[in-house]
C-alpha cells in the first residue's frame, strides 16, 4: 500500500504515480509554479487514480482554468466510485468548490477533517483569507480558523505546510509574537514555500518593520517563478512595501512590472484586487491620479468579476470605477451588490454596498458622507475577506476623509489605534498636525 506525505493510504499501486502526486500536492501547498504538470504525469502513469485528478482539478482552479477544473473534478468524482472512502470523502469536498458551491465545500471538508485530520490538501482550501472560511461572510471567522487549527495543531507536529497556515491564521488574530516564531519554524522546513515567505511579510508588516518585510522580499523574489501563484501578490506587497518606505519610484517600477493587468499574471482576484488597491494606496500617499492606469484596471475588473457576488472583489470593483470617476457603472454596480444581499446570494451582508457607497463618496469629495460610511461598515469590514492588511484600505481611507474634513482629532483617534495595533506603523502621505 502506497501513501501519500502524510501518511495516507492511495488507492494506485505505481510508486512512480504516487511519487508525482505527491510533488503535485507539495506545489499547490507551497503555492510555487508547476502542479498541474506534476498531476498529469502521475496520471500518465494510472489513470484511474482520482486523487490525482482530484489535485489536477484543485490546480486547474487556483490558475483560474475554471472549465478545466470543472472536467478534471467531474473525471475524479466518477473514479473515486471505485476509490476508498477516504478518498471519495476527499474528492468530494475538493470538486464542491470547484463547482460553485462553497458552504457545501466547508460543511463537506469539517466533516471530512474530522476523520481524517491529516489531510492536507483538502484542509488547505478552508485556510487562509481568500479560503472557504474565509470567504464565508461570517464576522468571527478569523478567531473560528485559529481555533480550528489549534485543535489540528498535534497531529501535524512540524510539518512545513501547516505551521505556515497556522501562523497566518494566528497573525490575523493579533497573535504577532506566536505568528513569527511559526513562520520560521515552517520557513526552516521549507525555505521556498511561497506561501511561507507571503506569511512572513504579513506577520513584519503587523509588527511595523517594514524595512526588514522588504529586504526579506528583495531576497526571495529572484527565482521565484512569474508562473508562481502568488507572484502577482507577493509583487504587489513589495510595491507597497516601497511605497511606505518612501521609494516611490521602485513602487511604480514593480508595480507596472508584476501587479497591473497585462503587466502580471496571477488568479484575476489577486489582479484586480491587488491594482486596485496599490493605485489607491498611492493617491492617499500624495501621488498623482492616472486615469490610464485606473482605466486598465477598471477594464479588468468588470471583465473579470462581471456579477456581484465575491464580496472582496466586488468592493474592489467599486474602487476602480469611483476611482475612474464612473458614476453610472459605479451606481449600477451598487444596485447589483443590494440585489445580490436581497437575494441572500451574499454572506457577508450589506457591509459591501455601503463600502462600494463609502469609496464613491471619498472619490467625490463628499468627506462626511465617506467618513458617516466608513465608520459604519469599519466594524463588519471583516466579513468581506482578505487579510488584515488588506483591509488597511479602509481605515487607510477613513483616516484620509477624516483630515480632508479638518477632524484632526478624529483622525488621530484612528491613527493611536492602528498604533496600537502595529507598533512602529507608519502611513506614508499622512502629514499629523
Amino acid at each position: 500500500m502506497l501513501l501519500d506525505r502524510y501518511g495516507l493510504a492511495l488507492s494506485t499501486s505505481a510508486q512512480a504515480a504516487r511519487d508525482a502526486y505527491v510533488e503535485g500536492a507539495d506545489c499547490v501547498l507551497s503555492a510555487v509554479a508547476g502542479p498541474e504538470a506534476h498531476f498529469r504525469r502521475a496520471l500518465e502513469v494510472d489513470a484511474n487514480f482520482a486523487l490525482a485528478h482530484a489535485g489536477l482539478a484543485r490546480a486547474l482552479f487556483l490558475a483560474a482554468q475554471s472549465r478545466e477544473a470543472r472536467a478534471a473534478a467531474a473525471t475524479a468524482r466518477e473514479l473515486a466510485a471505485r476509490a476508498s472512502p477516504r478518498e471519495r470523502s476527499h474528492v468530494n469536498a475538493i470538486a464542491l468548490s470547484i463547482e460553485g458551491k462553497p458552504p457545501q465545500a466547508l460543511t463537506a471538508t469539517l466533516d471530512h477533517i474530522a476523520l481524517f485530520p491529516r489531510d492536507a490538501m483538502v484542509l488547505a482550501p478552508a485556510t487562509g483569507v481568500f479560503g472557504l472560511i474565509g470567504f464565508s461572510g461570517r464576522q468571527q471567522r478569523e478567531p473560528e480558523l485559529l481555533e480550528w487549527l489549534r485543535g489540528l495543531a498535534p497531529h501535524y507536529g512540524n510539518d512545513w505546510w501547516f505551521l505556515c497556515v497556522y501562523a497566518f491564521a494566528a497573525c490575523e488574530c493579533g497573535l504577532l509574537d506566536q505568528a513569527l516564531d511559526l513562520i520560521e519554524q515552517s520557513l526552516a522546513g521549507n525555505p521556498r514555500n511561497a506561501h511561507g515567505a507571503h506569511i512572513r511579510v504579513h506577520v513584519l508588516y503587523e509588527k511595523g518593520e517594514g524595512r526588514r518585510a522588504a529586504d526579506y522580499l528583495d531576497t526571495w523574489m529572484p527565482g521565484f517563478a512569474r508562473e508562481g501563484l502568488l507572484h502577482c501578490h507577493l509583487s504587489w506587497h513589495a510595491a507597497l512595501l516601497a511605497l511606505e518606505l518612501g521609494d516611490v519610484d521602485k513602487a511604480f517600477e514593480l508595480y507596472r512590472a508584476a501587479v497591473h493587468p497585462g503587466g502580471s499574471w496571477g488568479p484575476p482576484i489577486n489582479v484586480a484586487t491587488d491594482a486596485t488597491a496599490f493605485l489607491w494606496r498611492s493617491e492617499l500617499a500624495g501621488q498623482p491620479r492616472s486615469p490610464a492606469l485606473w482605466r486598465e484596471v477598471q477594464a479588468f475588473a468588470v471583465k473579470s468579476f462581471p456579477k456581484a457576488r465575491i464580496a472582496f472583489a466586488d468592493v474592489h470593483r467599486a474602487v476602480a470605477c469611483a476611482a475612474c470617476g464612473d458614476t453610472a457603472a459605479l451606481e449600477q454596480w451598487v444596485s447589483e451588490i443590494r440585489a445580490c444581499v436581497a437575494a441572500g446570494q451574499q454572506p457577508a451582508g450589506p457591509v459591501v454596498a455601503t463600502l462600494a457607497e463609502a469609496f464613491a463618496a471619498y472619490a467625490g469629495g463628499d468627506w462626511a458622507g465617506a467618513i458617516s460610511r466608513f465608520e459604519q461598515a469599519l466594524p463588519e469590514t471583516v466579513r468581506i475577506g482578505g487579510s488584515r492588511a488588506q483591509r488597511d484600505l479602509v481605515e487607510h481611507t477613513l483616516v484620509a476623509a477624516y483630515l480632508k474634513a479638518g477632524r484632526v482629532q478624529a483622525a488621530r483617534e484612528r491613527m493611536a489605534q492602528r498604533v496600537e495595533r502595529r507598533p512602529a506603523v507608519t502611513v506614508a502621505g499622512f502629514s499629523m498636525p
